[in-house]
């Protein structure tokens, strides 16, 4: 067939060879010529921009001490050279830095299980992926089967050398093997189906025909150092040979997807069709490529018409297409086409596509050591072979530019050339992933998914952007709001940023309960409760009952201001609100003059529906609203023994209020006094409209001569209190009054003196006695009139049932002149005459 190539893509090959990969620059900004090959081993001058890692040889374990992920596996490069000189040192340490802020594009685990262990014994010399399953051939001949996991299902020896090559067919049926014994075995992972040829030549490459387990030709093709590629097909008579192609040096790779089967020989790379039985156009090696056995050719088909090859230094791209045949002639012809083509600075061990981004290609690469560039030199330590630098994974766009490069730690990397590394991808497309497989490791490579990334950003302390990366995520996919914003905000909390890390704390813990009540405890040992305090939920959800009070008492000792606002904004039920009410009416005793104190105190008592308590408080605090408190929870007799500070409260209020209207009053013209009615005091309303609540004090101070009739007429006061400000008054007839209202006989006895001594009406003292009923009294006025003429006459007039008369005139001493006594006497003797 004919051959046709694409043009070159910008920066691709010309007519001298293949475009080296600097015609873009890669991500490290680094140009690199490959030099000619020298003993299997690729030059290097420490400039290519590679983060090599090297370390001492010696190290059996392969450690590195720059690692990615979890595993420790891989330390990212992110394109910071590692230059050799001493005076270029600043300028990598700045490059370095900025290489932490790149988020890596892939993570990695080592598998474990099984094929762990059998490593430790063993090394892998190839591998293949099913579906479900997974082989590793050996050095030694032996093949185990495992789960992706690294379970073993099944082990066999199949051949007495090493296993070159190793395929799984599409149903996960079959595994079959080219080995250096010259040997190919095809083995039935399920059943007894088993094949072995002996082809006497060491044997690279083998390939099942897709369908191998679904059809009775179970047709493979395999190739080796004989220079053959064979196509066995199972007959009546059994298999059968037919040589597709020979003569261009051993076959060294094959791929075979639906009808198309590529290779790679000495040459280049051709294509058979299965159909037509026809081979298409060949793909040529690169000019200055270097041997074919030192440096592995890597086939894979992208999809049934796209091939990918990775050789030596050079990846290519082929697609292959149809056109009509020439002449008039009827049918289609298929050709090749490259359509990318370009040179890297490292040897390939393996390529397959990639999905980030899509089009782009992940590449295993083997980074030859240097070589001592003196042949003739008698010095062993410098003829020594040097040791090999960590295999690296480069994600390269489909343009040949580097995205990000990834140096992996494997066992014993420093003895490992190019063609002891492996690259293989899952089948999954759901879940993809990517086997690398090293003599002594097994890695697992994935994509980082959205969970990597809110850890990447958690790790460098990007909590901010964690947090919104998190919350973008559906739940259960591996990242928690929660866990993310608890670091931001300890970040937060330990940065001094208290009022950010507050605001936070509800877009974060939402209805937890048990994070909330953390954090208000990390505030307070902060000694910043109040940055919090305005973000606690008092439901849904509701804390402990102890977490609200101990912000209470928190408050309480250091920051009033905020114990008030606090007071007013929580609803009582979330805590004890009597024990809140005993604790600030300590401090209030303790601080009588405290106004915020108070404020506090009264606020609780109206929250606790105490609203008599609480007037106290406001009276003091000379609130305003007091007047509505006490018309609305009618306390007007609670505070009537206060009542005059309340009328002084209102005509200060009174005051004040005038005080400021009187620059508006005298802007705006208006006249005071004449034609303006004076507003009712609100205390004197309130007092109008409840008289019994006027206190005996307003009497006394302002209508004393009312005073007596309130005293008869009210029950609303105490008689003590009364009895101490009629007398502060010395308000004698209330002083009476009261002292009889109070009764006992030394009240009696008392008011009866006041009426004797200060008054001096023998009337009222013998209406008090004749009221009280009481011998005593009658007895002690008696004896106090004996010396006294106007009250022995007020007796003589006023004889009754409570005074004997004969009594009475008995009692007057011989030579006492008392005016009136006869007429007294002749109104005694003419009642005494008309009662007889």
């Amino acid at each position: 067939m004919s051959t046709e190539a694409s043009s070159p893509p910008k920066g691709g090959p010309d007519s001298n060879g293949p475009a080296v990969m600097n015609s873009g620059p890669t991500s490290n900004g680094n140009h690199h010529d490959p030099a000619a090959v020298e003993d299997g081993h690729l030059p290097r001058n420490g400039t290519d921009g590679i983060n090599t890692h090297k370390e001492d040889p010696s190290n059996e374990d392969g450690s590195a001490s720059s690692t990615v992920h979890n595993e420790q596996l891989a330390s990212v490069d992110g394109g910071a050279e590692k230059k050799g000189s001493h005076e270029e040192g600043a300028e990598e340490d700045g490059e370095d830095e900025d290489d932490e802020d790149e988020e890596p594009s892939l993570k990695y685990e080592r598998i474990g299980g099984d094929l762990a262990g059998i490593l430790e014994k063993e090394t892998a010399s190839t591998i293949a992926l099913g579906a479900k399953l997974m082989a590793i051939g050996t050095h030694a001949g032996v093949v185990h089967i495992s789960t992706l996991d690294g379970t073993i299902i099944k082990s066999y020896r199949a051949h007495t050398a090493s296993v070159n090559d190793i395929t799984l067919d599409s149903q996960d049926e079959f595994v079959a093997t080219a080995s250096m014994d010259g040997q190919v075995v095809i083995y039935g992972v399920a059943g007894t189906e088993t094949y072995s040829f002996d082809l006497k030549r060491p044997i690279k490459a083998i390939a099942l025909d897709p369908q191998f387990a679904k059809k009775g030709t179970r047709a493979f093709v395999c190739g080796g150092m004989a220079g053959t590629l064979v196509m066995h097909e199972k007959g009546w008579l059994g298999h059968k040979e037919s040589l597709i192609h020979s003569n261009e040096g051993p076959i060294w790779a094959i791929a075979w997807r639906s009808t198309l089967i590529a290779w790679a020989n000495d040459v280049g790379i051709r294509i058979y069709d299965t159909n037509t039985e026809g081979k298409l156009m060949s793909i040529a090696r690169p000019a200055g490529s270097p041997r074919a056995d030192l440096f592995k050719c890597t086939l894979r088909w992208q999809d049934d018409t796209t091939l990918l090859v990775a050789w030596a230094d050079h990846i290519m791209l082929a697609r292959i297409r149809t056109r009509s045949t020439r002449g008039g002639a009827p049918g289609v012809s298929l050709v090749v086409e490259i359509t990318a083509h370009f040179q890297v600075d490292c040897m390939l061990s393996g390529i397959v596509p990639h999905l980030n981004p899509l089009g782009s290609f992940l590449t295993l690469d083997y980074i030859p050591p240097d070589t001592f560039s003196n042949e003739e030199t008698q010095d062993r330590e410098e003829q020594r072979r040097k040791a090999a630098n960590m295999p690296e994974l480069r994600i390269i766009s489909r343009t040949g530019e580097e995205l990000s490069s990834d140096a992996l730690t494997v066992k014993d990397y420093h003895r490992n050339g190019c063609n002891d590394y492996w690259l293989e991808p899952s089948i999954d497309a759901a879940d993809p992933f990517y086997i690398v497989v090293s003599p002594k490791n097994l890695i697992r490579v994935k994509l980082r998914d959205a969970v990597d990334h809110v850890t990447w950003l958690v790790e460098r302390e990007r909590y901010e952007e964690a947090l919104t990366a998190v919350e973008q995520l559906d739940s259960g996919k591996g990242a928690n709001v929660a866990e993310v914003g608890r670091k931001y905000i300890e970040h937060l909390v330990e940065q001094g940023e208290f009022e950010k890390a507050a605001h936070l704390c509800t877009r974060v813990f939402g209805t937890n309960a048990k994070d909330w009540e953390d954090s208000i405890f990390i505030f307070r040992k902060r000694g910043h409760l109040e940055a919090i305090t305005p973000y606690v939920p008092t439901k849904e959800p509701q804390l402990s009952r102890i977490v609200y009070e101990m912000v209470i008492a928190h408050f309480l000792q250091h920051d009033l201001e905020s114990l008030l606002r606090t007071i007013r904004e929580w609803p009582v039920e979330i805590y004890d609100i009597a024990a809140v009410i005993v604790a600030v009416k300590a401090r209030v005793d303790r601080a009588p003059g405290s106004a915020i104190l108070m404020e506090c105190i009264a606020e609780l008592y109206m929250r606790n529906k105490q609203p008599g308590k609480a007037l106290e408080y406001y009276l003091r605090l000379r609130n305003p609203s007091v007047f509505d408190l006490i018309r609305e929870h009618n306390l007007l007799v609670v505070v009537r023994d206060q009542a005059l500070l309340l009328v002084e409260f209102d005509q200060e209020l009174e005051k004040s209020k005038q005080k400021q209207e009187a620059p508006k009053n005298k802007n705006s013209g208006i006249l005071k006094g004449k034609g303006k009615d004076k507003a009712a005091s609100q205390a004197i309303t309130l007092l109008v409209d409840h008289p019994h609540a006027i206190p005996v004090v307003l009497y006394a101070e302002y209508e004393s001569g009312r005073l007596i009739d309130f005293l008869r007429a009210s029950n609303y006061y105490s008689l003590e209190k009364a009895y101490k400000i009629c007398n502060t008054k010395d308000m004698v007839p209330e002083m009476v009054f009261l002292l009889g209202r109070m009764g006992g006989d030394e009240n009696n006895k008392e008011a009866l003196n006041l009426i004797i001594e200060r008054l001096g009406d023998v009337n009222r003292a013998i209406d008090f006695a004749r009221d009280q009923n009481d011998d005593d009294l009658w007895e002690r006025l008696l004896k106090y009139s004996e010396t006294r003429p106007a009250f022995i006459r007020g007796l003589l007039e006023n004889v009754g049932a409570e005074i004997n008369p004969i009594g009475l005139i008995r009692r007057i001493k011989n030579g006492l002149e008392i005016p009136g006594l006869k007429e007294a006497l002749i109104k005694i003797l003419s009642d005494f005459n008309l009662q007889a």
